[in-house]
Parts: C-alpha cells; structure tokens; sequence
C-alpha cells in the first residue's frame, strides 16, 4: 500500500493517471452524447426495423429479362434466399470470420487490432470492422465532425450496430448488408452488381465471380474489375486464400479457381449506354406521365428513382440486340459509302454556308446571343479548341478541336430509325431511335417526322381499290404535265429510257414504285378520299393536298407509318404501338396496367387487305426490294415498300411479315445534306438492307421460329381471279401513232 502511495506521489505517474482518466471520462462522455443525440440523431429500433432503401426501378422486356434501370444509386433488392452459400462464405472469411460469434462488436478483433496495428504496427492484422458495423456505414454515412470525425462516426455505428443486432437476425444482416454494400462503378447491392459485371443474377454466381465481387469491397475503385484487371484478380485470389482458410473450399478448388483468368460480361446501365437506350428513355418519358396520375396508399407520388417499380414492356431482348447488330453492321458501311461519294467536296468540309447555319441553332451560340455579345465575339469564344469525344464507326477518339471542327464532323452522319411491332397488338419488339445514344440524342421513331417517298403509295393504291377499282387497271407510264399546280411534270427514275406507250396494272406499278401512275391513281380516285383512308389507319395529322402527295411528301411520324402498315396483316385493323404491359411497386402489386390500342373498325375490306398484300409480296419477289430475295437469299414470307424522297434525303424499306411489321428510315438529320446519288440513296440500297440483315440473323436463331417461319394466309379466288393478268400491255399502233404528243391536264 506504501508502494502504491509513493508511486502516486510521482509527478509524473501522477499525471499520467490523471491524463489517462480524463482521456478514459472524455470518452465516456462523448459516448453518451453521442448515444443521447448531441452529434445527431442516432436511430431507434422501431426506425431501424423498418428501414426503407432507396431502390431503381427495374425495366424488364417481354420475358422477363432486365433491360435497364432507372436510377440515383444503382440497386435491386434480394431475399436471403437469393444468395448462393459461397457469396456468404467469401464475405465471412474475407470482412468478418466471427460473424456468426460476436453482437455487433468483435472484441477479440478490436483486440487483435489494437495490439498488433496500433502497438506494433503491423498492418497485415486486418481490421476491427465488423459486417454489421460496416452495414451501419452503408445505411446512414460519415459525417464530418473536424478532427474528431473517425471517433464520432465510430461510436455512432457502433451504437447503431448493436441495435441493429438486438432486432435482426444474422440472415436478415446479411440480407441487408448485400442490398446496400457499395460496389464499383457507382453500384449499389449485390444483384446489380452481378448484373453489371457478369450480366447474371447473384443465385448463378460461380464462387470465383462471388469472390471477384467481395474482394472489391476493399476499395471498390482500386479494385474495380473493369478497370483494373489484373488487381482485381489478385484480390479475387486473396478472397479465395480465405475461403480455403476456413474450410470453405478445398486445396484442390483453390488451385484450379486462382488459375482461372478473370472473365466479365460488363452491361452497363448507364442511361446512355446499354441494349435500346432510345428506347429506355421514351419509356421514362411515359411513365413520368403515368406516374403523375398515381399515388401511393399513403397519399405520397411515386418516385421513378427511388420506389423500386416494376415496369413490364413489349420489348424483346434478344430480338433487339439483333436489330441493333444488323443496324451497326450496315450503317458502319454506308457511312463509308456516303463519304466516299462526296470526297473532297462534301458540303460539311466545303459549304461554310451549312456550317454557320448549323452553328447558330447550337444553344451555346443562341445563350451568347442573347446575351448581347457581338458576332465578332461570339466567333471568337466559339473557336477556341477544347477537348471533344467524336464517334466513329471505327472507335471514339478524343481531340482538341474547335466547336465548328466538331460541327464539321457531326453533320456528316446518317442517322436511322427503325421499329419492328406485332402487328396484331402493336407491341413495340424492336426499337432504334439512332445510330448512338450517346452522341445523338434526338429519337427517330418518337420525334422525328420526315417525308415517307413512297412508303405513301400503297395507301393511295388502298384508297383506289377500296373504292371499286381493278388492280387490273392499266395505267400509262407516260408523263403528265398538270397545268393547275405551277406545270408540276412528275417522272419516273430513268424515265429518258422509258416507252410511254407502256402501261402498268396496279400491281406492276406499285411493286416497281412508279412515279407517274401513282400521280394518276391519286388523281382518279381523289385527295380528299386518300385523306379519309389515311386517317382510318390511325394517321391523324393534316397532309398536304396537293398531287405530289402520292409521291410522299406528307412527313409521317414512324410510330404512325408503322401502325398503319399493320392493318395488312392485322384483319384490316391499324394498331397503336405502345411499349409498357403493366407496372408494379417494390411489393410486386400492379398500380397500373396497360392493353394494346388496336382500331375497332376496320380500315378497309379483306378484299382490300388481300389484293394489297399480294401487290406488296410482289414488291418483293421482283419489284423494287427483290434483292431481299437475290442479295441476301431471304426465303421467308415478306410483304414490303421502298421509299425514297426527293433529292435523295430520306430512304425508307417497310417490310412486313406475318407476325412482325418493321419499317427502317435512313438520313442525315440536317435536311440540306442528301445522298450524292439515287442508287447510294434509294430506300432499297440505304434502308432495306438494315431490315435484310435483321431478318437474317432472326432465321439463324431457332428461338424466332414463330416469326420466322409464319406463312401468309392464302388470298381468296376472288383476289387471285382479279389479279390474273398480264403485268403490262402496250398501246395499239394508232395510239402510239397520234398519242406522241406530251400531255398535260388539270389534276382535279
């Protein structure tokens, strides 16, 4: 007891025992106010028993499979069930081996750290975080309290930990833990990120993808699979070490897992990249307009990014990654063929003109103007290089150019549309609103409207034979000039060439897309009758009234073009094309649900219908789009019309099958740049062979054999007897003899 006095009355022990008890009382009560909320609330167990995560909104295609999400934090919530045994392996031997041992706070492992980190420094002891310590992290954060910050946010979680211990279970822990532990690439939960790296739900992980997964955990950036390879693949194999270590896997599995290449199947969900951006972002644009019509049992609106919907849509996966390739295939090559055809002249390197027109619809040239800045100024500004990522066909690259430089080489890319619906529901399939989200953000299919060439015939043929006439009616290929609309002298591609004392059925006229016949069926059967046939397959908008009508110069939305050219195989009926089926909460409970929009009456008579089809079968078989057939040896059954649009700048192909209907449209979005000639432009050398490749994939995959190998119905002996004639006939000798001259006429 002597000992201890006079030890007490050294100075120096004396205040080191003072100092260690104020530093033990301090603390002692930063602990207390930081449990009785003087740095922040700190949640109850009734809050923390029912935590709410943020959670995307998942959207699904036909089948079931994930197309994208939309989001702030990627994540998708799993049930424990949902975990593979060795994912909970690989993360109890790498994060926390006692899991299963200690309440939320491992003393051993503070112990452990404490001794070995702090005292002796060795750094290979590991840490004292336990799982559900890091599982408070994850749910509420760090703050930033100076210098004092790691201690406060300790004891905060350590304080949360244990009561998340006193209300879960260590399933449930789990549970929450992989829902909310952050991943690489800005990924929340373990099932997105399975599906970003390895493109699989968490249940079909290998143990080596498992342990990729949790060896990011470490320092997700610093080990992101994607970006760093070979780092990742080391601490995978530190990952698997563990697992060996505590007997999860054997010696022998070890060895043959570490010697495995790491191998992903990325699929980023970003908005802009991934499988039908274009059509992901007119979905969001829908469901923002049915979200603000519902609400929640409480009241509250739905939040597209945060409530964990459902959405169920038309679209087929597997189908629109085909379109997409076929899409790329060919207009990777017809962009080579388009620049190859205005070498050194192209109008964006030689027409300044096209360039400052262009530059003063940018809106950083509009915001500069209408801040008053002088033209001289606003030049300068705009001239000044700076670093820009520039698609190409052949790879992205990024240069250090000025804003017109990067103008220059933007305005030179075709872009593409193309929608592909069943034609007996108008469910959207396939869907490419361009040739790149990323870069061109303006959507073909739902924005766009450009004039559809002649696409449009076949609804002015409709119109004629609805109305009584034979599609063996002849019709001279002979020019007309009509004197009522300025002298307007519609002519034939290649017309120099032509016998005007040629004339053409129906059928010969609409599957070789003749010009001046189709002038002539308007002009017998009458604008106002076309118009009134045009709205009865659901295209509203007012067109032009004027002749050239027959030859495509309404512009038509795709949507539209392709929901009427459905009612050929859809018993006469045009549909809407729509792209969600239904929308569930994160409960799975159906808020809203959605059904096709097909026209209750008929468009026209089967009679109708059948003779239309056959003229466009035909079209085909030997008209303008038979190189489906020589070209690309497509055997399926296939109805369709080319379109081209004047001076070259629109190219269409809408082909239609039994059970899918798809329209193509290729162009340059800037309308004063056309392509250089009609047989690089023409719908059947621009736009079909999208279609062409598409179909050709679709064969080659035995999962489409429905569509694929669906026949069209066999057209009644009515339509067959009527169509029984010679395609062609010649004028009589006095016809030919006094007919010479060069007609003109009103059109009336």
């Amino acid at each position: 007891m002597n000992r201890i006095s006079n030890l007490l009355k050294n100075k120096w022990i004396k205040r080191s025992l003072i100092l260690a008890v104020t530093v033990v009382g301090f603390f002692i009560v930063l602990y207390f106010s930081i449990y009785l909320g003087a740095f922040g609330k700190i949640p109850t167990k009734e809050e923390l028993s029912s935590i709410k995560q943020e959670e995307a909104t998942e959207v699904l295609d036909k089948n079931g499979k994930l197309i994208g999400k939309y989001f702030i934090y990627d994540r998708q919530p799993l049930e424990f069930h949902d975990f593979p045994k060795h994912l909970i392996e690989a993360l109890i031997a790498t994060e926390d081996v006692r899991f299963y041992e200690h309440d939320g706070i491992d003393n051993v492992s503070l112990l452990r750290v404490f001794f070995k980190s702090i005292l002796l420094q060795d750094k290979s002891s590991g840490g004292g975080s336990t799982i559900t310590l890091q599982l408070a992290k994850n749910l509420f954060g760090r703050k930033d309290y100076a210098f004092l910050s790691l201690v406060i946010n300790k004891f905060k979680e350590a304080i949360i930990a244990k009561r998340i211990e006193d209300i879960y279970s260590k399933n449930d822990i789990l549970t929450l833990y992989f829902n909310t532990v952050p991943f690489s690439d800005n990924t929340y939960g373990v099932e997105s990120a399975s599906q970003k790296f390895f493109n699989k739900t968490t249940a079909e992980l290998s143990i080596p993808e498992a342990a990729t997964l949790v060896g990011t955990l470490k320092a997700n950036h610093y080990f992101n699979p994607r970006l760093n390879v070979q780092r990742s693949q080391e601490r995978r194999n530190v990952v698997l070490h563990q697992m060996y270590k505590y007997d999860y896997i054997s010696e022998d599995s070890l060895n043959v897992y570490q010697a495995d290449t790491l191998a992903l199947n990325y699929r980023s969900f970003n908005h802009d990249l991934g499988v039908a951006p274009y059509f992901r972002e007119q979905v969001k644009k829908e469901l923002s307009a049915v979200l603000d019509s519902l609400k929640k049992p409480n009241g509250e609106a739905y939040d597209l990014y945060k409530d964990g919907l459902v959405v169920y849509t038309t679209l087929d996966y597997d189908m629109q990654v085909l379109a997409e390739e076929a899409m790329k295939e060919h207009m990777a090559k017809l962009q080579a063929d388009f620049e190859a055809s205005y070498g050194k002249g192209a109008p964006w390197n030689s027409n300044e003109r096209l360039i400052n027109a262009a530059m003063q619809n940018l809106p950083i040239y509009k915001k500069l103007k209408a801040q008053r800045f002088s033209e001289e100024t606003i030049q300068d500004s705009l001239a000044k290089k700076r670093p820009v990522e520039l698609f190409s066909w052949s790879g992205d690259t990024v240069k250090n150019i000025t804003l017109k430089d990067s103008l220059r080489h933007y305005l030179k890319f075709l872009n593409t549309g193309m929608l592909g619906i069943e034609p007996s529901t108008g469910a959207i399939r396939t869907y490419i609103g361009g040739i790149d989200y990323r870069f061109f953000k303006y959507d073909h299919v739902s924005q766009s409207e450009r004039q559809v060439g002649s696409t449009f015939k076949p609804f002015v043929y409709t119109t004629a034979i609805e109305d009584g006439m034979k599609p063996c009616t002849y019709f001279s290929l002979a020019e007309v000039t009509y004197t009522n609309y300025d002298d307007w002298t519609p002519s034939n591609s290649g017309s120099d060439d032509e016998d005007p004392h040629i004339n053409y059925t129906l059928e010969k006229a609409l599957s070789q897309s003749v010009n001046t016949i189709a002038v002539k069926v308007l002009d017998k059967v009458g604008i106002a009758k076309v118009h009134e046939q045009v709205k009865k397959l659901g295209i509203e908008k007012e067109l032009p009234h004027e002749p050239s009508l027959a030859l495509g110069v309404a512009e038509i939305n795709l949507k539209n073009l392709t929901g009427a050219y459905a009612s050929y195989v859809n018993d006469s009926k045009a549909v809407r094309p729509y792209s969600i089926t239904k929308i569930e909460d994160r409960h799975g409970k159906v808020i809203a649900q959605f059904k096709p929009k097909v026209n209750t009456n008929d468009a026209f008579s089967d009679y109708t219908r059948e003779v239309m089809l056959e003229i466009m079968k035909e079209t085909v078989n030997s008209g303008t789009a038979a190189r489906l057939r020589s070209s690309y040896g497509l055997s399926n059954d296939i109805a369709g019309k080319t379109g081209t649009t004047q001076n070259n700048k629109d190219g269409w192909f809408v082909g239609i099958t039994p059970q899918l209907v798809t329209i193509t449209w290729v162009g340059n979005d800037n309308h004063s740049i056309g392509f250089k000639t009609t047989g690089l432009g023409q719908g059947a050398n621009s736009a079909l062979p999208i279609f062409a490749k598409f179909y050709q994939k679709l064969n080659a995959d035995s999962q489409f054999n429905n569509i694929t190998n669906a026949r069209f119905k066999n057209p009644s002996e009515a339509v067959l007897e009527d169509l029984n004639c010679e395609p062609e006939k010649r004028d009589g000798f006095f016809k030919r003899l006094f007919g010479r001259k060069k007609k003109s006429r009103k059109f009336e």
